[in-house]
């Protein structure tokens, strides 16, 4: 019978109860979109960052990230290459020669970061070759083909089927350059990383360099999944101990950062918006207690005892509360699914997310975790919110309330 009536007590005011609905219910519709928005944001900057510009695991000579030392090379890579692809969850292998240069055009220069790699491979490792929105990636048989990113286009000044002047100190550390010509531009999510990587054929850059192809600065490993990365990192680190292998998050702190601060980030947000919630719904139910002293006194003389009527209380709240909150969850979800396929794409901040290596077009994704702690808060906030008006409701005095008009 508390249940109904309670129920019913909450649209004896239906504009007040309808406007604290819709609060509760755009509040938590609002942390379930940015929540998944957020998710949404960091899953497809991981997949930049593993599939486009470093791999799952990468393996070089100690200190060789920290200089890129050009005497710091792998040798007998095809072996080792043949070693790795048999270790569970690898799904391919990639070598690269890693040189920091000098670029020039007939307009400037500019020093860049010269990766020679073997086309084929790299097609299996990274997603570059897909990336490419004017020319072709190394097609054909032409020597001296160089792939550059739109940025660095934009700042060398060239255009498609241009020469490039590439500046670099070869085996005997001597000063060597080579003329390579502009097949392909391609364009990521990261400008950064546009304007500062170069593609050229591996074979190219060994006889530029005099390298022989048994030799690298860099394998690059991709898995196929990414849970899998600590796992094979272990046991290539046991297989090859006198090398370096580090996996995606080393490689990249900034996305290592963003995995293991999103939980925490998505309880702070939630917390934060219920917190604002429940203010509000205590403010509203302080209100309905005060408008009803002489009801509650006469309920309480007629017979209903105090912890009725503090559980009647706590359970209007609670409605109101938990009202809002199911609707506001339900909508976000069904709105978040519809997104994580259909997509989001704010084509207008384009350059401002590309600028710190995000893309516009974002998918949003929530998971079913989330959503169940989602609405156990919401149920935690409407108990939390009931305590104090139901406490105000249990403090009155029976006969001092009947007079009250």
């Amino acid at each position: 019978m508390l249940w109904l009536l309670s129920w019913k007590n909450i649209w004896r005011n239906k504009l007040r109860s309808i406007v604290v609905i819709t609060a509760v219910t755009l509040g938590v519709f609002a942390g379930i979109f940015m929540i998944a928005f957020m998710n949404g944001m960091v899953e497809d900057r991981i997949k930049s960052v593993i599939r486009t510009e470093i791999s799952h695991i990468q393996i070089h000579q100690p200190d060789f990230k920290e200089n890129h030392d050009f005497s710091l090379r792998i040798n007998n890579a095809d072996s080792l290459i043949q070693k790795i692809i048999q270790t569970k969850y690898v799904a391919a292998v990639c070598k690269r020669i890693i040189i920091s240069s000098l670029v020039a055009s007939a307009e400037t220069n500019t020093g860049v970061i010269i990766t020679g790699i073997v086309p084929d491979e790299e097609k299996k490792v990274t997603n570059i070759s897909d990336k490419i929105i004017v020319g072709k990636y190394f097609e054909g048989r032409g020597k001296n083909a160089v792939v550059i990113g739109k940025k660095f286009v934009e700042k060398l000044k060239v255009t498609i089927n241009k020469k490039i002047i590439i500046t670099l100190q070869d085996i005997n550390k001597n000063i060597t350059s080579g003329a390579f010509r502009v097949v392909g531009i391609y364009e990521t999510d990261n400008t950064m990383y546009d304007e500062a990587n170069v593609f050229v054929r591996y074979n190219d850059l060994c006889i530029l360099t005099g390298l022989n192809d048994t030799e690298t600065h860099e394998i690059a490993v991709l898995l196929t999944k990414n849970e899998s990365s600590e796992t094979v990192k272990q046991e290539l680190k046991k297989n090859f101990p006198e090398l370096e292998v580090q996996d995606w998050m080393e490689l990249s702190p900034e996305a290592g950062y963003l995995v293991s601060a999103m939980d925490q980030y998505m309880i702070i947000f939630i917390l934060i918006i219920l917190l604002a919630l429940c203010f509000g719904i205590i403010n509203t139910m302080l209100m309905v207690v005060l408008e009803r002293v002489k009801e509650l006194g006469m309920l309480m003389a007629v017979g209903m005892s105090k912890p009725r009527v503090f559980f009647m209380i706590m359970l209007e709240t609670v409605y109101l509360s938990l009202t809002g909150g199911l609707i506001g969850i339900v909508s976000g979800y069904i709105i978040c699914k519809h997104l994580e396929k259909a997509g989001l794409n704010l084509y207008f901040w384009k350059e401002v997310y590309s600028s710190v290596g995000y893309s516009s077009f974002i998918y949003p994704t929530i998971d079913f975790q989330m959503i169940v702690f989602t609405t156990w808060m919401v149920i935690l906030t409407g108990i939390l919110s009931a305590l104090y008006p139901a406490y105000k409701a249990l403090k009155l005095n029976p006969a001092e309330a009947t007079r009250t008009e």
